[in-house]
């Protein structure tokens, strides 16, 4: 999600590449990270000019990292002077990265979904104790670059991670199924697939062009 992330900033113009700075810790996909984004900065660890622009003003950080790595990377973010982060992390709410930051760190939560990687994402976005309206709106300009942004208050993120967090994994496997029948019914699964992926394609964008409540838009 976090090269998602930097794939899609930079070919929607919103930063060039020279702007972006990575940090990895595992040197393989920092080759890796280096080869797919020519310009990007690839580090090993933050350092303590990281987010200083040429005016001298810190812009923010996005943690995307694995749960349990969250608060340990938030630390060293906090002692070379990181106060700005988004987090795309799952389940780790913003009292406990600001703790790890240290100070009045600005936090903003966000919960993305695969859908990002191709840039059709969805994402829910709430600010914690110390974000202002300016922080906020940082993040939405970050995560609407892979998608569609929405803002809600912290207490509905566990709602937001099970409904469009998860929720593509319930469209794969209803796609699994119905391929599966096609083939069964003694198409071909290539057609199969094909018929199946561009009916939900077309659906969505039935549902989204015409505004129109699910239960109406049937065959019934």
């Amino acid at each position: 999600m976090g090269g998602a992330l930097v794939g899609g900033l930079i070919a929607s113009g919103w930063v060039p590449a020279e702007e972006v700075a990575v940090v990895e810790v595992v040197a393989e996909r920092r080759d890796e990270l280096a080869l797919q984004f020519p310009g990007i900065r690839v580090l090993n660890a933050p350092e303590a000019d990281l987010l200083a622009d040429t005016d001298g003003r810190l812009s923010g950080a996005v943690l995307a990292v694995k749960p349990d790595a969250a608060e340990g990377a938030c630390r060293v973010l906090g002692a070379v002077g990181v106060t700005r982060v988004l987090s795309i992390v799952a389940g780790i709410p913003c009292p406990r990265l600001e703790t790890a930051l240290g100070g009045q760190p600005q936090v903003v939560r966000a919960m993305p979904n695969t859908p990002a990687l191709v840039g059709a994402g969805v994402t829910a976005i709430s600010g914690g104790s110390f974000a202002t309206s300016a922080d906020l709106a940082w993040a939405d300009e970050v995560m609407s670059a892979v998608g569609t942004v929405v803002r809600l208050p912290e207490r509905l993120m566990d709602a937001v991670t099970g409904l469009s967090g998860s929720g593509p994994a319930y469209f794969f496997l209803v796609a699994e199924a119905l391929i599966e029948s096609g083939v069964q019914m003694g198409l071909t699964r290539e057609v199969s697939r094909t018929l199946v992926v561009e009916t939900m394609l077309g659906s969505a964008k039935l549902l989204s062009e015409t505004g129109q409540d699910p239960k109406c838009c049937g065959p019934w």
